[in-house]
């Protein structure tokens, strides 16, 4: 993939915009929550209009959702777009349409909202992969510090991990939800995977869902050419005890331990839980005898 340009630093008092461009808000109480993480620290927060619509599981049509993404991106006062869930939807937006070239803005979510983070790394903006405004209040202190950090312009401490050997790598790195960014694989969304450090999360998804994902990597050849694979948390992935399966760990070194990179697993990034933030192709070291990643 090619690098990122970060969008000019965020400063307390910017006008950041609401959308939801994936599934329908549930999560009333955690959303506002969210938003009001985003006002103490002084920033101004606007609903764009269908932010709260329903249709079936999405947060309305393709045409409301992608009109508030425009919108969002053609406000010349607008500095940064955060998402209110994920869910599913977002890669529906992309059909047949392109980010309009306005000046870089943050967008910050994860999950579904991968497609959106890759398609908007095409156009050479690194966006960031980050917790949504129905999942930040949850977060520790310092996970939101670190959100406020890489947007307001400061340098990012490195993430430690489980080092599962096999050296230190350099490469852009570029964050996703894997079955999400499975199902971009060979479509105009995906980022050219050349030497770049792929970090990975996943929820609600049985070992031998993500053992048929992965294998899918191995069989089109899309990890030919990473460097290096971080792996955050996959959780609620582990299977019932009367299953008989193997463990979300035991899928996880056998279908990427053999491919000859560094990786580094148990990393602070994903569903239920810490949710690190994490730019999209931006330089990136990946140390797997030590566990770290650092930026």
């Amino acid at each position: 993939m090619k690098l990122c340009q970060l969008p000019t630093p965020l400063q307390p008092g910017d006008l950041l915009r609401v959308i939801a461009p994936s599934g329908a808000l549930r999560e009333l109480s955690a959303f506002n929550r969210g938003v009001e993480v985003w006002r103490d620290r002084g920033y101004r927060v606007e609903f764009t209009a269908g932010y709260d619509d329903r249709f079936g599981y999405l947060a309305g049509t393709d045409e409301v959702r992608r009109g508030a993404l425009e919108t969002a991106l053609n406000d010349p006062d607008c500095r940064g777009i955060l998402c209110a869930r994920g869910g599913w939807g977002g890669a529906r937006l992309l059909e047949k349409w392109a980010f309009p070239p306005v000046e870089p803005k943050w967008l910050i979510g994860f999950s579904d909202i991968t497609s959106l983070l890759w398609a908007y790394s095409g156009e050479g903006v690194a966006g960031v992969h980050a917790p949504l405004l129905t999942t930040i209040a949850a977060e520790p202190d310092w996970s939101k510090q670190r959100l406020f950090d890489l947007v307001e312009g400061r340098s990012l401490p490195p993430l430690k991990g489980v080092g599962w050997g096999g050296g230190r790598v350099t490469g852009l790195l570029l964050p996703a939800n894997l079955t999400v960014a499975t199902h971009l694989l060979h479509t105009p969304w995906q980022p050219d995977l050349s030497d770049v450090i792929l970090a990975i999360e996943d929820v609600t998804e049985l070992p031998y869902r993500l053992d048929r994902m992965l294998t899918q990597w191995r069989s089109c050849g899309a990890f030919n050419s990473i460097r290096g694979i971080a792996i955050g948390r996959f959780s609620q992935c582990d299977p019932p005890p009367n299953l008989l399966s193997f463990s979300v760990e035991a899928v996880l070194r056998d279908r990427l331990s053999d491919l000859g990179i560094p990786i580094v697993s148990d990393l602070p990034f994903g569903h239920d839980g810490e949710n690190a933030a994490l730019p999209v192709g931006i330089p990136a070291t990946l140390d797997s005898d030590r566990g770290v990643l650092s930026f």
